[in-house]
């Protein structure tokens, strides 16, 4: 099973999964498969289930975004890694692909977001507006590539779409992303956004854990990161 090949961690209370570019988290108007139905089916099989095996979606990425992804076994772990995200326990370390041009080696965005349902679209404000949320990351250029460069983003805030929101902002939409103004799109639909690095305590045991995945070599990613030290 594919999936297997995906799977970075799992016990009784916890599954970690490197999510594809394209994978949808949960199902939506599309009505296509989705990964959290690949995971309880991939459950069910695992421990013989008569019924429908239990799976709590803890966080999400985006459609077009890759990445490492939590999911509760249990309801007692899904309630507890709720509280830790919504305490701002848990760190997520993203990738970013970007134009060469960005000239900065590092620093620090802060703008104010406004989220746009509709269009299912964030857009980001240097000075604070009506209804809007504060949005904070961190950024640090990792490696260079013919096109692009690779930026290593530590969230300090997580709001929708806050990354590929803030780096539009300033002139550089996220590789493929042609909703934030990208040149050009991906033949998958992918965009450069990966979620590398996820950090959290264990809902039960307490222990602190971290996990690491780079990209599947696909899509952009793939002609990228030939030579990429992994």
């Amino acid at each position: 099973m594919e999936l297997l090949r995906r799977i970075l961690f799992e016990d009784n209370h916890l599954i970690i999964i490197n999510k594809k570019a394209g994978e949808l988290v949960q199902g939506d108007k599309t009505e296509d498969l989705t990964l959290s139905d690949l995971i309880k089916s991939y459950l069910k099989k695992k421990y013989n289930k008569p019924g429908a095996a239990y799976l709590g979606v803890v966080h999400r990425l985006d459609r077009p975004t890759s990445g490492v992804l939590i999911f509760a076994k249990t309801s007692k772990a899904l309630r507890r890694l709720n509280q830790q995200f919504k305490s701002r326990l848990i760190k997520k370390i993203y990738w970013a692909l970007v134009d060469k041009n960005f000239t900065e080696k590092e620093g620090y965005l802060s703008h104010w977001l406004i989220r746009n349902e509709k269009q299912n679209k964030s857009k980001a404000y240097i000075n604070k507006v009506p209804n809007s949320k504060k949005a904070r990351l961190n950024f640090k250029r990792i490696r260079d590539f013919d096109q692009y460069c690779l930026l290593e983003i530590d969230l300090e805030t997580g709001r929708h779409h806050q990354i590929r929101a803030q780096l539009t902002s300033m002139g550089f939409p996220i590789q493929g992303d042609l909703k934030y103004g990208a040149a050009r799109p991906n033949k998958d639909r992918s965009i450069g956004l990966h979620g590398y690095s996820l950090s959290l305590k264990h809902p039960v045991t307490e222990k602190l854990l971290n996990f690491k995945a780079v990209p599947l070599k696909a899509g952009i990613w793939k002609s990228v990161l030939y030579d990429l030290p992994l």
